[in-house]
């Protein structure tokens, strides 16, 4: 009975998962240096506990990438020694964990684009996408650095095994090789066991997203103790949205907060036209008229048409997004439900019955319909606004039947000067009154232009803004054409985004509260309806906005607040670095569902340094009821389909 730990399967099994664990290490180092300038004030402390930290959530993700390959390597026969069984199980070990570092890899430039890891939500939201071969082509080759990066973890991970001996079977003795291959079963099951769940007590729950909290002080650093293997696993086929009982009176929780509104009716209804216009990527940041403080002054933005109509306009300085995507942006933008935790149209209760714009306004006599230049079926908006009573839909289908097929951008969409002069004509044939709503697309990576404005949008010091420049001077294009349509002052225009970009320049916009500052615009042709205001607003807050000023007179459900109504208390709320934020007057609460993390004074406090979470207990009572009330509300209304006043 000989035995050399050399040649081991069993050794050969347990090396080959550790090399993996050491290359998921190499990936983290990478997520962290691609992405520092998200990470600001990383000391060498915190990085060596994120670390540490980061090999138990590699571990799990190792194991589950790996359940073939160890099942493949434990089965108790000798056949397993044979060197096509060993050619099979090399290519499962090189195929699993090829998939795995690419999901990883791949993170490491799409996370500055959602602040988040990827989940398994990820494959719903791009599942409709019929260029995404195109998209990930021209992903690899603008990323390159990554794409070989990954090549580099590949090499690594092919040299690795190839070096990993195997000798066998070293039990000549027939029973001696099965009872020794038995009982090494249940002692591999064990310790599978004990590593995806992250410990062995019976009393632990199986580690999840949130325990990387543990091992760090500040949220954000919670994406770097992740990877994005584990963060998939976890999230497949779990239904995130759970109710919740902070409160057990009904009572006690619509006294806090409630998403019912019963608008005042003393005013009569106006029939405005209503169209709303939801630009990609188009961060606060590109705005001049709001950033007179940058560059000593002298910024001038890149979007002069947008700071004229400001000009014209009411519009708010302190305005958020509620998601870090465009599939958050519709429901807030359009129903006026956020996305918490998962988006919403990705959640299992996205089939719930809801109000929008498009419904409520259809009650009233409204022509509804909404424009995306995207192909039709695109990040599932046609699905979703049918659902939500927008009659007609306009996509990229139904402009090439209109105008040919010589205006796609090869990516993403119509361009947005074309699409925009085409959505003008189609508005100028509705009857009135009408709700339209039109979504960009031209500010999307690649940020390419038409060629014919190669040499007028020169853009700047980052990619995106020559496109920032471009989608500007389509609007501009758009209200020219608009404004001598006789329909055109009769019309309430609301200008906003579906996000920020991931091209920030700025440190003001690096921050938790900066990555969701968006411009919000509302525009009536020569209404007194002007002035930039200071009051906080976020995207769930445009529908009753709207429907306040049209003086609209039934019930409904909105997790926003009229901004035009003074007598309304007004705040935020988004979810980010799996932790609920909360705005109200000058201070930002920071809670993780059960506790209270931080309070910022985040309107002078920029980078967000001075945690007054123990200065200000007051405060922080009173912002974490509210931040709980309006959890539980969300959460369970959602659960119980209870969006609508029905």
């Amino acid at each position: 009975m000989k035995f050399h730990w050399k040649g081991n399967i069993y050794r050969a099994l347990l090396f080959s998962l550790l090399w993996v664990m050491f290359l998921f290490s190499i990936s983290r180092i990478a997520f962290y240096l691609y992405n520092i300038a998200f990470f600001p004030d990383m000391t060498a402390d915190r990085f060596l506990t994120i670390l540490w930290g980061g090999l138990h959530f590699d571990l799990t993700a190792v194991l589950y990438t790996n359940v073939l390959f160890i099942v493949l390597m434990i089965l108790p026969f000798k056949f397993r020694f044979h060197r096509v069984y060993r050619a099979i199980t090399r290519w499962v070990f090189y195929l699993t964990n090829g998939i795995a570092l690419a999901v990883n890899t791949s993170d490491i430039v799409y996370y500055r684009f959602t602040l988040r890891r990827t989940s398994a939500s990820f494959f719903s939201q791009f599942e409709n996408e019929t260029n995404l071969p195109l998209l990930v082509s021209k992903f690899l080759v603008d990323y390159w650095h990554v794409t070989l990066f990954f090549v580099f973890l590949m090499f690594l991970l092919v040299q690795a095994y190839r070096r990993i001996q195997v000798e066998g079977p070293q039990q000549k003795n027939p029973w001696t090789f099965y009872l020794g291959s038995l009982l090494a079963i249940p002692v591999a099951v064990t310790l599978f066991i004990g590593g995806v769940r992250g410990d062995f007590k019976y009393s632990t729950r199986p580690i999840t997203l949130s325990n990387a909290g543990e091992y760090v002080k500040v949220p954000r650093d919670m994406n770097i103790v992740l990877n994005t293997p584990f963060a998939i696993y976890r999230t497949l086929q779990k239904p995130v949205i759970s109710k919740t009982y902070y409160f057990k009176s009904e009572k006690e929780l619509e006294q806090i907060y409630t998403p019912l509104h019963h608008p005042d009716s003393a005013g009569k209804f106006r029939k405005l036209n209503v169209v709303v216009l939801i630009l990609e990527s188009f961060g606060r940041e590109y705005f001049g008229v709001y950033n007179k403080d940058l560059d000593g002054g002298n910024y001038k933005g890149y979007t002069p048409f947008l700071d004229s109509l400001v000009g014209e306009s009411c519009s708010f300085f302190y305005a958020y997004a509620n998601g870090r995507k465009s599939i958050d942006a519709l429901p807030s933008v359009i129903a006026s439900i956020p996305s918490i935790e998962v988006p919403y149209v990705l959640s299992p209760y996205s089939a719930n019955k809801t109000n929008s714009l498009g419904s409520l306004l259809k009650s009233k006599g409204y022509h509804t319909s909404f424009f995306h230049g995207a192909p039709n079926g695109s990040m599932g908006f046609q699905a979703f606004v049918n659902v939500n009573e927008y009659e007609h839909y306009y996509g990229k289908s139904e402009y090439e039947a209109a105008h040919g097929t010589n205006d796609f951008d090869g990516y993403w969409g119509i361009w947005d000067e074309n699409f925009m002069q085409y959505f003008a004509e189609e508005l100028n044939t509705f009857p009135q009154p009408f709700h339209s709503a039109l979504f960009s697309t031209s500010s999307h990576h690649p940020y390419n232009i038409p060629d014919r404005y190669e040499n007028t949008f020169k853009g700047g010091s980052m990619t995106i803004y020559r496109t920032i420049q471009f989608t500007d001077h389509s609007l501009q294009k758009f209200f020219e054409k608009a404004s001598g349509m006789p329909w055109f002052k009769n019309t309430v225009f609301v200008i906003t985004a579906d996000h920020c970009s991931a091209q920030v320049n700025y440190d003001k916009y690096r921050t938790s509260a900066g990555y969701f500052w968006i411009p919000m615009i509302f525009y009536h042709p020569g209404s007194d309806l002007k002035g930039i205001r200071y009051d906080l607003a976020q995207q769930v807050d445009i529908l009753p906005s709207v429907l306040g000023y049209l003086n609209y007179d039934s019930s409904f459900i909105s997790f926003g607040c009229n901004l035009f109504n003074a007598a309304e208390e007004k705040f935020v709320f988004n979810y980010l670095d799996n932790t609920y934020r909360l705005f109200s007057g000058d201070y930002m609460l920071v809670f993780d569902g059960n506790k209270s993390m931080a309070l910022y004074l985040f309107k002078t406090d920029l980078q967000l340094k001075n945690n007054l979470l123990t200065s200000a207990p007051v405060v922080v009572a009173a912002l974490e009821k509210k931040i709980k009330a309006i959890i539980q509300q969300y959460n369970n209304r959602l659960v119980d389909d209870k969006l609508t006043v029905e």
